[in-house]
């Protein structure tokens, strides 16, 4: 999951060929927005939330449909800025109902984010490349303890689950290699 950055959204392509891409919806909704006249989008918000408050898969593209269609009449830009990212937007529907929430947004990194950003803005300056390693591990490692002795952000069974709804839908794909440059310093 990430806002549609395309040298982010290419860089997880190009390193990770298999994964799913999810844009995130929070995201999205801010680019909706931009696209959307101001005084229809809290209609058009209420439109957008009702896609992702389905009970399932089958509903969540029923209703996207259902969207698409009342938008196309009154707002036909807003419209055909949401059926382009339709795929970007519903990648969460080929994973399990539990994990959803967790799927469709990155705010959960955001977080993550802020938080090494505000623990690094208290030090300042680093003597050193490795000192700014060692505190930003030190987060992340924070962060993992968090994750494993408290609410688990993605359970082991879910994830279980969702790799063999994937790969039982998915036909075999040929072993394929690529050469990849290497990052140097």
């Amino acid at each position: 999951t990430s806002d549609a950055h395309a040298g982010l959204v290419a860089a997880i392509g190009a390193t990770l060929p298999a994964a799913a891409w999810q844009r995130c919806r929070t995201h999205y909704a801010a680019n909706l927005m931009a696209a959307t006249p101001k005084p229809s989008w809290p209609w058009v918000r209420t439109l957008l939330h009702s896609i992702y408050d389905q009970p399932d898969a089958e509903s969540v593209v029923a209703q996207y449909d259902r969207v698409l269609d009342a938008l196309t009449d009154k707002l036909p830009a807003v419209a055909e800025h949401l059926d382009t990212a339709r795929t970007d937007l519903l990648a969460f529907t080929a994973f399990p109902k539990q994990i959803w929430r967790q799927i469709w947004s990155n705010n959960p990194q955001e977080r993550l984010n802020r938080e090494v950003r505000r623990r690094t803005d208290v030090v300042g300056i680093f003597p050193d490349r490795a000192s700014i390693i060692r505190l930003v591990g030190a987060v992340l490692a924070e962060q993992h303890d968090e994750w494993i002795e408290g609410r688990r952000y993605l359970g082991l069974e879910v994830l279980t689950r969702a790799r063999a709804a994937l790969t039982s839908t998915e036909e075999p794909a040929k072993q394929q290699t690529t050469n990849t440059p290497a990052l140097t310093t």
